[in-house]
């Protein structure tokens, strides 16, 4: 795993686009939780750009060794048409890499990610490692999404092989059409000065859509560790996105669980950085000493559009080739 964060942090209170906002979205924002966030001059795939060097870097290896490069999509492209998944290719040097990008689902984009990665290693034996980068970078300068969130810059990657320092051992994932539209950007016809990210129905999200990922966050918790033959005595840390104070609490509540401690102070220090944070949070719990090698840990993640996803993951050293569950679930090592 590699990670990039902005060396300067904002305050949130003092970013020009919170200053303008009507005194009741300033006071929810101010209750999210969120004190600062890394801001950057650098693009989305510049960001991402980071991370991955910083990923190949840390395994050893060099872009020409890829396999795959799998670009989870940005939040806005600076231009149609272009292909800035090969814009990173390019300039990471993977020339032998199958490229191209991975999302639709919001933060959960990472889940068919990894399923994809998994895909590959699964058909070729012959595949080098997987590379799966992602720059988050909001759509403008207004970081604020009412009543939810504020996004940060920052770059994620992961380098997916048969062997490594962490086990994907299983993941699932649902959706939910009926929520598709229920955060956009408008932004045909508008300048960028007046791009936001709008709820177009607040109490579908805050109601119904609240009551629905509960009760779909507890089945998926309960199939995930039942087809794994495990129990919630058996899960070491829970880690999940970094949305909201209030939605860390909300997802402790709804499954009875208490997330690892590098959730909210990522949220605090980092804000919110879509596909990214359940990964971030995760590195910073093993940097911290939270997890031995052999834990399990879940990574919980939701997105409003409306998707959900639970990945199951093993601390240590990998092993070569993999173990099916007996469901016959392969494992991918990150």
């Amino acid at each position: 795993m590699g990670s990039f964060l902005p060396p300067v942090r904002t305050k949130v209170a003092e970013l020009p686009s919170i200053l303008d906002l009507p005194e009741e979205q300033r006071t929810v924002c101010g209750q999210l939780g969120i004190e600062t966030v890394g801001v950057d001059d650098a693009d989305a795939t510049t960001l991402a750009e980071r991370a991955a060097r910083r990923a190949l870097a840390e395994a050893g290896i060099s872009a020409e060794e890829l396999g795959a490069l799998l670009v989870v999509e940005q939040r806005a492209p600076r231009t149609l048409l272009s292909s800035e998944a090969t814009l990173l290719q390019a300039r990471l040097g993977a020339t032998h890499a199958l490229t191209f990008t991975v999302g639709g689902l919001g933060c959960v984009s990472v889940t068919p990610a990894l399923l994809t990665a998994r895909g590959l290693l699964a058909a070729d034996p012959g595949l080098g490692p997987v590379l799966v980068a992602h720059g988050s970078k909001p759509v403008s300068e207004h970081r604020y999404r009412h009543p939810v969130t504020v996004n940060g810059d920052g770059g994620q990657a992961l380098l997916l092989g048969r062997r490594g320092n962490v086990t994907i051992v299983d993941q699932v994932q649902e959706t939910d059409g009926r929520y598709w539209d229920l955060f956009h950007v408008d932004y045909r016809g508008r300048h960028p000065s007046r791009w936001r990210e709008e709820c177009t129905d607040q109490p579908a999200y805050s109601f119904r859509l609240a009551v629905e990922t509960r009760n779909r966050l507890r089945a998926l918790l309960d199939r995930l560790l039942r087809r794994n033959g495990l129990t919630r005595a058996d899960v070491s840390g829970f880690v999940s996105q970094n949305l909201s104070a209030g939605g860390l609490t909300f997802t402790e509540e709804a499954l009875d669980l208490t997330l690892l401690p590098e959730c909210r102070e990522n949220l605090r220090t980092l804000g919110h950085l879509g596909p990214n944070d359940v990964f971030l949070n995760l590195a910073s719990a093993l940097e911290a000493g939270r997890l031995a090698d052999g834990d399990h840990a879940v990574l919980i993640n939701v997105s409003p559009v409306a998707a959900w996803s639970l990945l199951l993951v093993r601390t240590g050293p990998g092993r070569d080739g993999h173990r099916p569950s007996p469901q016959n679930h392969q494992e991918t090592t990150a």
